[in-house]
Order: C-alpha cells, then sequence, then structure tokens
C-alpha cells in the first residue's frame, strides 16, 4: 500500500476512525458509532471529554482480547485491558507502534485564561505506524511547537475552530509537519461544517481528502 494511500482509514464523524491493517483493526476516539461496528483489536482514546471518550461506544466494539490506549483521566472512566499513556510516551501494542504526542489549546478559551485543553492536563494525540504507514491523529489542538517533531505520511488534523485549530490554522499545521496526505476532522455534528473541510483543501499546499461518514 502506498504511503498516501486512505483506503484503510475510515471516519466515522467528528474525531473517530477506524483503521484497517493487515493483521489489526484500530480504532481511534469512538463516538457515535454504529451498533454493527466490527470489533477493535485496539482502541486509541486522546483525552476524557465526552465526545472523545465514550464508555458507551467502546463496549460495542470492545471484546475481551482488546487493548485500550488513553490518558488517565479516560481510564479511570474505562474497564478491560487499559494502558495508561502520557505525552512522549512510545509503546507496541498488538505489532502496532504508538507515539503520544501533546495535544493542547494554546488560544482556545473555555473562560478568560482558561482554555478547553490545557496542557497541563497531558492530553495527547497519537502516531501510529501501520502497514509502514505513519498516521497522526491530533487530537484536540491548536498548532504547538512540538508539531515540528512530528514525522507522518497521513494527518488527520481538527479543522473546526472554536475547541481545535481552524482551518486556517490547520494550513500552518501542514506547513510545519509536512506529510503525504491530509483528512481533515472534528467538524459536523453542531462542530464545524463542510465548508471548514472545502477551505483547507482549496488551500492546502498537500492533497487533501475528505472522507464520507461512513456511519451514516
Amino acid at each position: 500500500m502506498s504511503k498516501n494511500s486512505v483506503k484503510n482509514i475510515h471516519w466515522l464523524g467528528h474525531a473517530s476512525f477506524r483503521i484497517d491493517g493487515t493483521d489489526v483493526t484500530v480504532y481511534i476516539d469512538p463516538w457515535q458509532i454504529s451498533d454493527e461496528s466490527v470489533p477493535a483489536d485496539l482502541i486509541l482514546i486522546t483525552h476524557d471529554h465526552h465526545d472523545h471518550c465514550s464508555p458507551e461506544d467502546v463496549a460495542k466494539i470492545q471484546v475481551q482480547d482488546t487493548t485500550i490506549v488513553t490518558v488517565k483521566d479516560a481510564a479511570d472512566r474505562l474497564q478491560g485491558n487499559v494502558v495508561v499513556i502520557r505525552p512522549g510516551d512510545s509503546l507496541n501494542v498488538k505489532g502496532v507502534p504508538i507515539l503520544a504526542v501533546p495535544a493542547y489549546n494554546v488560544n482556545k478559551y473555555r473562560s478568560p485564561g482558561v482554555v478547553f485543553h490545557p496542557k497541563e492536563k497531558g492530553y495527547v494525540g497519537f502516531v501510529i505506524t501501520m502497514d509502514d504507514q505513519r498516521i497522526y491523529h491530533a487530537g484536540d489542538t491548536d498548532i504547538i511547537p512540538e508539531m515540528s517533531d512530528f514525522e507522518a505520511d497521513v494527518a488527520l488534523l481538527p479543522v473546526s475552530g472554536k475547541y481545535v485549530m481552524t482551518a486556517d490554522e490547520a494550513l500552518e499545521a501542514i506547513r510545519i509537519i509536512q506529510p503525504e496526505v491530509i483528512i481533515p476532522m472534528h467538524i459536523g455534528r453542531g462542530i464545524g461544517s463542510q465548508n471548514d473541510a472545502e477551505r483547507i483543501k482549496s488551500k492546502s499546499p498537500v492533497p487533501v481528502v475528505i472522507l464520507p461518514i461512513e456511519n451514516e
């Protein structure tokens, strides 16, 4: 499979994805997914907010040997084989190399001086390698200095603004990370719109693939 192919990546709406490898099925931030979803070998959860950490949706895809990798605040809400990580941690689960990278706000405020996703909470994005393809799921983040160290072939970037990067800010993130392909996320279901995805597609220096939501 070409490193810029995204046929194995399925957008399930908002920031939820299923990524199919040769021998493993990985979900990231499953939320409002179908009751008939494929069982998960590995579930990655970026933080504990309800639209990213949903125990009800995890239960739809969790089987006895499913491993969940997440931050402590989310792990406290989940059951089963849960591995707790922090930004900067790297591990290999079921043959999938996983790097947890920082994800936080610098200019999206819940109230004056209080951001939605504080750095000190230790929320994460993930860089995973499947079939020699490095996939970066940004989680809920703004542009952050650490991005200059990220390496990815495919980047799943939030573009809706308000809680995360705007489309224009995501364009700057693209220039910093320099992936081969972009998939916009964190749009729809009342947060952002298709227009945000189209805006980044029209201006991006690299190919942008706007995936259909497969739950609908």
